[in-house]
């Protein structure tokens, strides 16, 4: 069936269910209406008070009228804008909405002027964004208003920006986007080492000089391809602490008003729940099923349009003489149902559900004990531990095709085996869940290193089991994640820790599974030494899991949301899904692992890649990344990934490479990185960089 009509197909199906139940309902965005500007794309630099230039294209709709104003909204990333054919959707959708659009390259990067950045979100990068908001609400076109807006890079630096409330800032959106850099971002996942296909794509893309043209000269190769790899700099930050809060100020410092938008396959979702209760101005969140992607295009779905709820948003906050309303409720949240683990599904099934906040009304805590029969129950149980020898390598799909908290994991039972299971009985009525899931571990390490992992999953009656939730606590930060402590062997300790944020609606006759393990490898690098572990079970204070039980039905009108607008003739077009809808930065290729059984090692492989035409050439990305982990010695742990982007030219072929690898024994991580560039087939630049990283608990 056409996505369109199998989209007009499920708002009649609702239709029905509305008119049958006498459930309310209300429709949310802007009106629909024809385009009401045509839309000019210029090219401009934007002047730094240093001299540098920022490249900057702008969407600038053609005035109705003389003397007529707009507002600004900036999209200010470091992914070089000119070769990314699908952003330019959402900024001609807003310019022909009445809004100049700005996409930007960031200092060093793309066809900006400048040295590479040294970090992530830098000071520098901070204050250029200042004087591009200053710039863009002082133009001639200009009426003093401008919005800030991003997915993932675009949406951290929105927030890191309201939180500095420069004076032309008035709204932001972000999307898929947190401001917990160590705990949420994927440097160190829930706090732990961890190695991630992004990394080695940023450094590669952040290495190369401008487009079209791809200078080589020693001054432009000096000012980024020589640029230490960020890579190596994070490695050498294993604990929370200064370096991961100078970007970023209390949420609490932001003034201006804040639309959220992310999806419960996404692995920054937690910041919802966080901004919607501790920022102070407005806020409004679109929360749908969506991995980390815009909700027009997402996969799997169900994608909506959401740029009109954007503009209505825009039109509130940037142009005060329009008199307009913000429709719909506060939060509007995706609960999701049951679906088999496969990593190809389209579509997530489920329904939409309106609340005026968080947390979500009449929700509360129930909790389950871990039974020693492995059961899992309302009543506390009786007194006993579980032991769980510790084997790293064992569970080889862990963190799923794209390795952390999001996208579209395989059917746990693979995990399951190598953790101590908890099931409940066939449930009697469906229960819903909307938050974090609390767990409470009384555990204990025959080692001093040692990390826990707990995943939530419904279990069908045929045994098929789909992750519902999870995360994980490094033992050495059960105190402070800015300063860990060893564990000391064989002592019990209280672990109490919230998984990430999750929606899921478990059906009548299946079961809840609570799984509780010691490694999540390849997602998690594992702790270095052999050991078994344990549970205390039973008691007041035995090891239990405190599920958010919401109502069945919400307490607001259900909100319904329109298709995504077809791209218009002459939009760049959208990038093709991966077959594995993952949200890697290329469509993944292959995901592989294989298990040597005679000597207890496991690999896994995965592969992605992508190609695209441009006027000026042909680029062709190609990426890996291969995994290593040991049951007999998890100390010899290891990763090495490869970048490659190779550039066709008229009259010359250019390939930038990347390569990575580390490895590990029980007190340090051994970080290499190689950088190459091939001009016409000879090596004409090589740098390597390396590192001697303490674990620090890791």
């Amino acid at each position: 069936m056409n996505p369109r009509c199998m989209q007009l197909a499920s708002c009649a199906l609702v239709a029905m269910i509305l008119l049958l139940t006498g459930a309310k309902c209300f429709a949310i965005g802007a009106p629909v209406a024809e385009p009401l500007y045509d839309v000019a794309v210029r090219e401009v630099w934007i002047p730094m008070k240093d001299g540098v230039r920022l490249s900057a294209t702008l969407y600038v709709p053609t005035s109705k009228r003389r003397g007529e104003k707009f507002p600004a909204v900036l999209e200010y990333l470091p992914y070089r804008k000119d070769e990314l054919k699908s952003y330019a959707l959402v900024h001609d959708y807003f310019a022909r909405h009445g809004f100049v659009s700005a996409r930007v390259d960031i200092r060093g990067t793309g066809r900006s002027d400048g040295h590479a950045p040294d970090r992530e979100y830098s000071q520098v990068e901070q204050k250029d964004a200042e004087q591009v908001i200053a710039w863009l609400a002082h133009q001639a076109w200009s009426n003093g208003n401008v919005g800030m807006f991003g997915i993932s890079w675009g949406g951290f630096n929105s927030v890191q920006m309201a939180m500095r409330n420069p004076p032309g800032l008035k709204a932001i959106i972000a999307i898929c986007a947190t401001e917990e850099l160590f705990h949420d971002d994927v440097h160190f996942i829930d706090g732990m080492m961890h190695d991630d296909e992004y990394e080695l794509n940023v450094d590669l893309q952040n290495s190369m000089t401008r487009s079209p043209d791809f200078p080589t000269n020693e001054a432009s190769l000096a000012e980024r391809f020589d640029n230490p790899p960020w890579f190596v700099m994070y490695k050498q930050h294993p604990r929370a602490g200064a370096f991961w809060d100078a970007p970023v100020r209390p949420l609490e410092s932001i003034r201006v008003p804040v639309f959220m938008i992310g999806g419960m396959l996404d692995g920054y979702r937690d910041s919802i729940p966080r901004m919607l209760e501790r920022i102070k101005a407005p806020t409004k969140a679109l929360l749908g099923p969506w991995n980390h992607s815009e909700p027009h295009d997402a996969v799997p779905g169900p994608a909506i349009e959401w740029r009109d709820q954007a503009v209505e948003w825009w039109t509130h906050w940037l142009k005060p003489n329009s008199r307009s309303t913000l429709q719909g409720p506060k939060l509007a949240v995706y609960m999701n149902r049951w679906y088999p683990p496969d990593v190809r599904i389209r579509e997530i099934p489920g329904e939409w559900r309106a609340e005026d906040g968080w947390p979500p009304k009449d929700a509360h805590a129930q909790s389950f004990y871990f039974g020693g029969d492995h059961s899992l129950r309302l009543g506390e149980a009786e007194p006993t531990r579980h032991e769980l020898a510790y084997r790293p390598a064992a569970a080889l799909e862990a963190g799923g095709p794209d390795f952390w908290w999001g996208d579209v994991n395989g059917d746990q039972r693979s995990v399951d085996a190598y953790s101590l299971i908890y099931d409940s009985a066939p449930l009697r009525q469906a229960l819903s869940i909307l938050g974090q899931p609390r767990v409470c571990l009384q555990a204990a390490a025959s080692a001093p290193s040692a990390e826990w992992f707990v995943r939530v999953s419904d279990v069908a009656p045929d045994g098929v089991t789909t992750l519902v939730a999870g995360a994980g606590l490094n033992g050495a930060q059960r105190e402070s994640p800015r300063n860990p402590t060893p564990l000391a062997p064989n002592h019990d300790y209280a672990l109490c820790f919230d998984l990430h944020l999750t929606s899921w609606v478990f059906p009548t006759d299946h079961r809840i599974r609570v799984a509780v393990s010691n490694a999540m490898w390849p997602m998690i690098w594992p702790t270095p030494y052999p050991m078994t572990t344990s549970l205390r079970l039973g008691g007041v204070d035995g090891s239990r899991i405190d599920l958010p039980v919401v109502p069945d039905q919400g307490p607001l009108p259900i909100p319904q949301f329109r298709a995504p607008e077809a791209a218009t003739t002459g939009s760049a077009e959208a990038q093709a899904p991966s077959e594995m809808n993952i949200s890697s930065n290329v469509p993944a290729l292959s995901w592989t692992v294989s298990r040597d059984p005679v000597h207890q090692q496991a690999t896994v492989e995965w592969r992605g890649g992508s190609s695209n035409d441009y006027p000026w050439g042909q680029e062709d990305t190609r990426e890996l990344m291969v995994y290593r982990a040991d049951d007999v010695h998890p100390e010899t742990s290891s990763v090495h990934g490869e970048a490659e982007m190779a550039v066709a030219l008229k009259e010359r072929a250019l390939v930038w490479r990347g390569i990575l690898d580390t490895h590990s024994d029980q007190q340090y991580f051994y970080v290499q990185y190689k950088r190459e560039l091939v001009e016409n087939g000879k090596v004409i630049r090589s740098k390597l960089w390396q590192a001697t990283v303490p674990r620090d608990g890791q």
